[in-house]
């Protein structure tokens, strides 16, 4: 699925908020230039005026706990990616998306890897979109975000080089496998949602000022060895509502089946669009269906329309679960995984949490290591430690992390920490309504949060990574 307009919020733009807004006047400039020997600084880019026509800086973005970024990104001549990829010869060809096709390739000069994507001439993407994501992941740095090294603007080329990501998108390991691909367990689907929402998390709550995705799905998530998971593809972002501003008013882009209700109507976008993005994204993992699919019988085809119902009967609950894990996965983490897909994708955006909740409580169920073998050996003395799968619930310790430990040692209404078993007890004992299921669930990852700043303020570490 390609980027486009979902529908149109209105019939003319918001033409104050655009004012204020430095990516959309980004937008305005001229075409780039035949050779482009350098990129301004974002200072000298990112600038916007305020309502009383005074002018201000806006900050490019950065951690709020170091220093700013500066653009870094090589130049490249055409003539350097052609050789790279072998004129783009369609043995190098690895994909294609809404900004154009991707080939892998080698660096002549340095003998590095890396994809090389080709803008289409005649795509949905353009100079602005080209600008925006050599800005953006110019001044963005995080390891759950894509690695940009360079770009080429030679005449009317327009090409982006990336560090290479051998294992693909996730939609590869999720959607329309061949027969000898083994699919992917439910470790690793926890530990790529974890993953990816640290990758939000960063642009929401550590940049400044704040990054808005607007393209979150599961094409645009690549996966690099480990299964580590990093966002691509920032054509689409915004810079977030900043001062008294709750939102960015702009044309709603986005692909059909991720974007937000709210943004999809009227064209307000807010950080909380993106999380009922990865509540999409999530909801793809945990059921291994895809968000819009055609294939499926009426009234199933639209992913979120599907499971909603679903969620109002806990019987119902494994159903959702994806076959082809053929039933190899903790029935208790199932439902904390799917107490926080609904939450993500409620309607109205006030209720979906915000993204710093939804890393606390995946990086608690990343933590908790499933081990379907355990099932078939083992002692008495593990029983309180198997799930109602059979499966073993690996503590911290046994499963590599770091620091405390935060098991689901105990009966189903016995988890640790203790206040988390108030909210999933709830959750698998009662038939709760959907508004119900995301307060118990928001519950549960407020705690958890608390939890975790208890640890860090006792020089403990949550899930061993805080980057």
């Amino acid at each position: 699925m390609g980027c486009f307009p979902c529908f149109e919020s209105s019939s003319r733009e918001n033409e104050e908020q655009h004012d204020h807004d430095p990516i959309q006047r980004l937008s305005n400039h001229p075409p780039i230039p035949s050779h482009i020997s350098r990129l301004p600084s974002g200072a000298d880019k990112l600038r916007s005026r305020s309502n009383g026509g005074s002018k201000r800086e806006v900050a490019p973005p950065k951690d709020k706990d170091g220093p700013t970024f500066q653009i870094a990104a090589q130049t490249f001549t055409f003539r350097e990616l052609a050789a790279a990829t072998k004129n783009f010869r369609p043995d190098s060809f690895v994909g294609e998306g809404g900004f154009g096709r991707v080939y892998k390739g080698r660096l002549e000069t340095t003998g590095q890897i890396v994809a090389v994507k080709q803008l289409d001439k005649n795509g949905l993407q353009g100079n602005r979109e080209f600008l925006v994501e050599v800005l953006m992941l110019s001044l963005l740095h995080h390891p759950n975000l894509v690695n940009l090294i360079g770009y080429c603007a030679d005449g009317d080329q327009r090409l982006l080089v990336y560090e290479f990501m051998p294992l693909g998108s996730l939609e590869d390991h999720l959607h329309d496998l061949p027969p000898d691909k083994e699919p992917l367990d439910w470790n690793t689907r926890m530990k790529i949602a974890a993953g990816a929402a640290k990758g939000l998390e960063y642009l929401h709550d550590k940049a400044n000022p704040p990054v808005i995705y607007r393209d979150f799905k599961s094409s645009n998530i690549l996966l690099e060895e480990g299964y580590q998971p990093k966002l691509s593809d920032f054509g689409l972002a915004k810079l977030g509502p900043v001062g008294d501003k709750s939102h960015v008013s702009t044309r709603v882009m986005g692909t059909y089946g991720y974007c937000a209700p709210e943004y999809a109507m009227t064209g307000q976008l807010t950080v909380k669009s993106d999380v009922y993005s990865f509540g999409v994204v999530f909801l793809e993992l945990i059921t291994g269906r895809k968000a819009i699919d055609s294939t499926q019988p009426h009234g199933e085809q639209n992913l979120v329309t599907w499971a909603r119902p679903l969620f109002n009967d806990r019987r119902k609950f494994s159903k959702l679960a994806d076959p082809k894990l053929q039933g190899r996965f903790p029935m208790r983490g199932l439902y904390q995984a799917l107490a926080v897909a609904s939450m993500c994708i409620q309607e109205s955006a006030a209720t979906r949490p915000l993204i710093g909740d939804v890393v606390t409580a995946l990086s608690y169920l990343a933590s908790q290591a499933y081990d379907p073998n355990s099932a078939y050996k083992g002692s008495s003395d593990d029983k309180r430690n198997r799930d109602d799968k059979g499966g073993r619930m690996l503590k911290n310790d046994e499963a590599g992390g770091s620091g405390r430990r935060w098991d689901l040692e105990g009966s189903e209404k016995d988890d640790s920490p203790r206040e988390t078993a108030t909210a999933t007890a709830r959750i698998l004992n009662r038939d709760l309504d959907r508004e119900r299921l995301v307060a118990e669930a928001k519950m549960w990852g407020e705690n958890l949060r608390q939890k975790r700043n208890q640890s860090v303020q006792q020089g403990g570490t949550f899930d061993g990574s805080n980057p």
